[in-house]
């Protein structure tokens, strides 16, 4: 077990053989997100939905408040300026679980990490609700008819048996074209601009 899972799940005051997690997520930030999950089921399946509100309302909060961003993603202040901070901008009677979580990204010096971590926890929290999250980014957005095939193709793979398939589509010019599909701890890069950069690497090497 990592330290950032044992810290989280310390401060929560949960073990990691009462609860498992719906998904196994092998990244930093999955493991973050991981913890912070373990830590409030363990209380309580109320505990873990009251958290996951607060993930998104602050998560929320990030996107649309510019001085909080910039304060998440301000890689110059002290552990200290950090944790100050953090408690003029967590919202009074958020769960105490997400505190901690910041705290500790706060501490290692990870808190711009933060909406990844979000996002990761957003994925365990659909695997718990029996969903399959699906982030699928392209350089404009898909029609009906695309999301649809998608969702056919999708249903078909061994992820997708027994949940109900969620897509989300998400805009990204610079993919140029194409398609890049993430769910679970899986991420597949169908876009033009990842061909560009292969065939670039390929050019490289011939010369």
């Amino acid at each position: 077990m990592s330290s950032a899972m044992r810290t989280v799940l310390r401060r929560g005051y949960a073990t990691a053989s009462s609860v498992k997690a719906p998904i196994q997520l092998n990244s930093l930030t999955g493991t973050y997100a991981t913890s912070t999950y373990l830590a409030a089921l363990k209380k309580s399946k109320d505990e873990l939905e009251k958290l996951a509100k607060d993930v998104e309302a602050f998560n929320k909060r990030i996107l649309e408040d510019s001085k909080v961003a910039s304060f998440i993603d301000n890689p110059t202040l002290s552990a200290s300026e950090r944790t100050k901070a953090l408690s003029s901008i967590i919202p009074q009677g958020a769960s105490p679980i997400l505190s901690n979580l910041l705290s500790v990204l706060a501490e290692n010096g990870r808190l711009s990490s933060a909406p990844k971590v979000f996002a990761d926890f957003a994925s365990l929290m659909a695997a718990y609700h029996g969903e399959l999250e699906v982030v699928v980014t392209s350089a404009e957005p898909l029609d009906s008819k695309t999301m649809s095939r998608l969702d056919k193709a999708l249903k078909s793979t061994k992820e997708a048996e027994g949940k109900t398939i969620k897509i989300t589509n998400r805009v990204n010019p610079s993919l140029l074209g194409g398609l890049l599909v993430d769910f679970g701890d899986k991420s597949i890069d169908l876009s033009a601009s990842s061909k560009v950069t292969r065939f670039n690497q390929a050019l490289s090497q011939g010369v």
